[in-house]
């Protein structure tokens, strides 16, 4: 009897735990969903903004959003799926693989704001691009490299070990085992670190206030030459991403629409994200029946 009552107490418990969690998380994207609404149109979605008058728009921080999102991503997923490959699959137990895993996770911990200065320091002066996209995304790669690296080793390493040997016992190579075997079977757990890490850069604001700045130059929608200073393109101009002008216009706006202006850059921030998730399912479900030959 006593374990039939604890066992509805904890179901109880947890059911309960769930049920807030669920109520916060509807609660806030509903207050943003009431507030942002009215805001949003063609042409908030697609005017520059304004630094004096009410009105003004985000396309350029939407644009360059997803362009930095993009390059951080042709950075990221690269080197992420090589280093998880090396530490599952080609790294040898002992002190070094021991040590490397933890600079992993030291590295995986570090606030952004420590990534940002890294970056103004490495990306910025060093290098000596100033304030730029590709600064921008070189921080956001060393910000999101530890994660996609342990995420793509346990997704390899959770993939069943009989399927590993029964490849290398009919004579295929261990590349080969892992590009036709155990990759395709771990695409899903690989996928989720994809999209957590793409997440964090349409979110992340404090890395780029160092690294890709928080103005962004008169654009030529048309220029499409990527050396033109006018270029949307340019991978060396400052650009300034949604998340960074909410930061902005709610601590050093002059425009008497600021909240207005940052609840539907919220809203939209938010719908970016979702709708990035939804693709990425869709298309990581696309790829990994294709993989596998599975229905």
């Amino acid at each position: 009897m006593n374990k039939k009552w604890a066992d509805k107490c904890a179901t109880s418990m947890f059911t309960a735990i769930a049920a807030i969690i669920i109520a916060v998380l509807a609660g806030l994207i509903g207050y943003i969903f009431v507030r942002g609404l009215a805001q949003i149109d063609w042409a908030f979605l697609t005017n520059p903004p304004s630094s004096y008058r009410a009105g003004g728009g985000i396309g350029p921080q939407l644009f360059n959003s997803f362009y930095i999102l993009f390059l951080t991503m042709l950075f990221t997923v690269p080197l992420g799926l090589g280093g998880g490959i090396y530490m599952a699959e080609y790294a040898k137990p002992g002190r070094v693989t021991d040590f490397i895993r933890t600079c992993i996770e030291v590295l995986a911990s570090l606030p952004s704001i420590v990534v940002g200065l890294f970056g103004l320091l490495v990306f910025v002066q060093l290098t000596g691009w100033s304030y730029s996209i590709l600064g921008g995304a070189l921080a956001l790669t060393v910000f999101n490299l530890p994660v996609m690296v342990r995420v793509v080793e346990d997704a390899i390493t959770s993939v069943p070990r009989e399927q590993k040997e029964a490849s290398l016992a009919l004579g295929i190579t261990q590349w080969d085992t892992i590009r036709t075997v155990i990759l395709p079977a771990a695409f899903p757990g690989i996928l989720t670190g994809v999209i957590l890490s793409a997440g964090r850069v349409f979110g992340e604001a404090a890395a780029l206030l160092f690294t890709s700045g928080v103005t962004t130059p008169r654009l030529d929608w048309m220029n499409l030459n990527p050396f033109s200073e006018t270029s949307p393109l340019n991978v060396f101009r400052p650009a300034e991403t949604l998340a960074v002008h909410i930061w902005k216009i709610n601590t050093q706006g002059l425009i008497p629409d600021a909240r207005e202006v940052a609840d539907g850059a919220a809203l939209v921030l938010i719908f970016a994200v979702l709708l990035f998730n939804l693709l990425a399912r869709l298309l990581g479900r696309y790829v990994h029946r294709k993989l596998t030959a599975s229905k």
